[in-house]
């Protein structure tokens, strides 16, 4: 924990002075279950969707899918032009709307059978998306979220993502969980728990040992990205790119804090 905590410091944004905050609580994990996952899937984004899982793959050519939890099967599976490299995902009222990297391109499906009902466009790139049931909330790889209006997808607002008053950059995957949004922090073992009004880190949820034994993946790429929630079943999923399993975890603790910094 204290490795993790050091680490997630380093990779902080400077600032000229930290603002005074309470220590911020690292959180475990125990396994509920392993299900299987598919590993030629990138993952970037996922979510729970009517009794199965919804996903985004990258990398070319990139998908959309529905999958079935219990052995993995792809019951539905929409295939990107080559042009457009996949990345977020998320659903909100019967339309999936997923994210392209540097694209400035989102796609619109439909819920039900994943056909495509338009398009839409954004500044910059797009890395993690989700919503609060009234907006969406991308990610862009900066510590930066924006939220849209999933009618028009127009900007209405963004926040800086901070942990002790200092940006922290490379936001990745993004799930709504119950207030809160939980942010894969690209090519870390670590969740970051949001506060989105004011953009504060609150938690972080160290998964170093989830999947220790990573022999046969490319060890730059198959990194931890993909949260899912399960709201009935209150059920956490998380997996990797091209991770063969994905976790069914609960959280414990918090078992640690990290610090304040010295100003």
């Amino acid at each position: 924990m204290r490795a993790a905590a050091l680490a997630l410091a380093l990779m902080l944004a400077p600032a000229a002075a930290a603002q005074e905050a309470p220590a911020v609580p690292v959180y475990g994990f125990e396994v509920v279950r392993v299900w299987p996952h598919d590993r030629t899937a990138f993952t970037q984004g996922l979510v729970w969707h009517d009794g199965a899982l919804l996903e985004s793959t990258g990398r070319y050519p990139s998908t959309v899918r529905r999958v079935r939890l219990e052995d993995g099967e792809v019951l539905d599976l929409r295939t990107l032009d080559t042009t457009y490299f996949g990345e977020g995902l998320t659903e909100l009222d019967g339309r999936v709307f997923t994210l392209t990297w540097q694209n400035g391109v989102g796609f619109i499906w439909d819920a039900a059978d994943l056909s495509l009902r338009g398009r839409f466009t954004y500044p910059g790139e797009g890395w993690g998306l989700t919503d609060d049931d009234e907006r969406l909330i991308l990610s862009d790889g900066t510590p930066v979220l924006r939220f849209l209006d999933p009618a028009s997808q127009a900007e209405t607002g963004r926040v800086a993502v901070t942990l002790h008053g200092r940006p922290v950059s490379q936001i990745n995957e993004l799930e709504w969980i119950e207030g809160e949004v939980f942010a894969n922090v690209w090519q870390t073992d670590w969740i970051l728990r949001i506060d989105p009004d004011s953009g504060r880190v609150t938690g972080v949820i160290d998964l170093t040992d989830l999947m220790p034994d990573r022999s046969g993946l490319e060890p730059t790429d198959a990194v931890l990205n993909g949260i899912a929630w399960d709201p009935d079943g209150r059920r956490l999923f998380v997996t990797g790119k091209n991770w063969p399993s994905l976790f069914e975890i609960r959280l414990t603790g918090p078992h640690a804090d990290i610090p304040a910094p010295s100003p």
